[in-house]
């Protein structure tokens, strides 16, 4: 008997690819073949993003791209932009099943027959209504898993819609997080990456984002734990002495900045001042000196002055980040942002983008050169096409060494010796496919 194909496809965060990994996981169980995105499929399941214009423009790309070699494929759709972007979603031919985030992770639910609909089936609700669902953990990398922690945000950033997508805050249980670790780990997976919307708000039966973090620690097979990207305002002082004392939880973290500026800073309702992102961060370095800090910054909110964003730039330059994420403001319906006035000119936006992304190249390879000469614990990943394994620090460094043996998902000692472009070039030490977990000499 030939099996259905099922072909799936991720817009956006860390969070939505947990949930895609959960939904491929699902298919296989039931009896589909997963076939990589862009080959011909039945069944193509989309997990969208609407936190910008261009990821919504790729998001009705891809549909069309699956449409071309799959006119028949059965097309779901759920994510950020099910729910804030249905209508214009269920204009586009071909489109089967939208689903909101209240029945997100029922969507399998939804799919009884592989027939296409004259008109698209459409299940919204309310996104605060959503259930975590409570097996079948995902299977999204063979090194690491992204595991979900919480969901929802209540910031109400004037720029950002995800509140409207995604809801309130809400968090898992513990047991079911710690059910669904041990599945990861069980399967291969040695590094958990915790995601969420707001993650440190995290709130379930007293515990905490550390309790999770204490609890996580505890599960045989899993080598390191990474938070992904983290509120400044959110995180505490014992969260990052637990960092600077454990082998397991990474020295790493993400922390969007923003802006440098105070008063676009308030125009965004952010919840801290200049000063107090730059307070923090020394803090965070010296609680844990070996740290590595990335952030995301906007550029061209409304009204952005050439004195604002050098603000930023400034910021940016004094900080000790080894990476940033630069995002363009894109106007996002529904948001307080949309009714300010003074919108900029998109040359001066992709100008001063660019400057950004200069900068983060540099202090890229900045941080790369300064592991040379170090011995660092790499977990291998996948090997490219000129013959070097990649892989990853705890810090967040990616590591590039050449040798026959097949070290993938292994945790090897490496020492650093130069580099290649932004990435830290090693040579092989030792390499172990067990349980123990090599430490950083730093």
């Amino acid at each position: 008997m030939i099996k259905p194909r099922a072909s799936l496809y991720t817009v956006g965060c860390r969070l939505n690819q947990a949930e895609t990994a959960i939904f491929s996981n699902q298919l296989k169980t039931t009896g589909y073949d997963i076939v990589p995105f862009g080959k011909s499929t039945d069944l193509f399941i989309l997990n969208t993003c609407s936190v910008t214009h261009g990821a919504e423009t790729d998001c009705r790309r891809a549909i069309r791209r699956t449409l071309q070699h799959s006119p028949n494929a059965f097309i779901a759709i759920t994510g950020c932009y099910a729910q804030t972007g249905a209508a214009t979603l269920a204009g586009i031919p071909g489109v089967d099943l939208i689903v909101g985030s209240e029945h997100k992770m029922q969507l399998l639910k939804f799919v009884t027959s592989l027939r296409k609909q004259k008109v698209p089936q459409t299940f919204l609700g309310n996104p605060s209504r959503e259930d975590f669902l409570l097996e079948g953990a995902g299977d999204f990398e063979t090194t690491r898993a992204t595991l979900k922690v919480q969901d929802g945000c209540d910031f109400m950033c004037s720029f950002c819609n995800i509140p409207f997508a995604r809801g309130r805050e809400r968090s898992r249980q513990m047991s079911d997080l710690l059910r669904e670790a041990q599945l990861l780990a069980k399967r291969g997976h040695k590094e958990i990456v915790l995601s969420g919307v707001n993650i440190a708000r995290y709130n379930s039966e007293d515990y905490s984002l550390l309790d999770v973090i204490i609890n996580l620690e505890k599960v045989s097979g899993i080598h390191r734990i990474r938070i992904s990207s983290i509120e400044p305002t959110t995180i505490s002082e014992k969260l990052l002495n637990h960092m600077a004392a454990s082998h397991i939880l990474c020295s790493y973290l993400h922390i969007p900045l923003q802006s440098g500026n105070d008063n676009v800073l308030q125009r965004m309702r952010r919840r801290y001042s200049s000063r107090d992102y730059i307070d923090f961060i020394k803090k965070a370095t010296e609680i844990v000196p070996n740290v590595t800090l990335g952030t995301d910054v906007m550029v061209g909110f409304p009204g952005e002055t050439a004195l604002e964003f050098q603000d930023t730039l400034d910021t940016l330059r004094q900080l000790p980040f080894s990476y940033f994420h630069v995002f363009s403001y894109s106007e996002r319906q529904g948001t307080a942002a949309q009714k300010l006035d003074s919108k900029l000119h998109p040359s001066i936006i992709h100008e001063r983008s660019k400057i950004l992304r200069d900068l983060s190249q540099f202090k890229q390879i900045a941080a790369s050169h300064k592991q040379t000469g170090k011995i660092v614990s790499v977990l291998f990943e996948e090997r490219d096409k000129e013959g070097y394994w990649s892989g990853l620090t705890d810090t967040y460094i990616r590591v590039k060494v050449r040798t026959d043996d097949n070290i993938k998902n292994t945790i090897s000692n490496v020492k650093i010796i130069g580099i290649i472009g932004r990435t830290a070039l090693g040579e092989l030490l030792t390499h172990d496919n067990h349980q123990k977990v090599l430490p950083v000499l730093a």
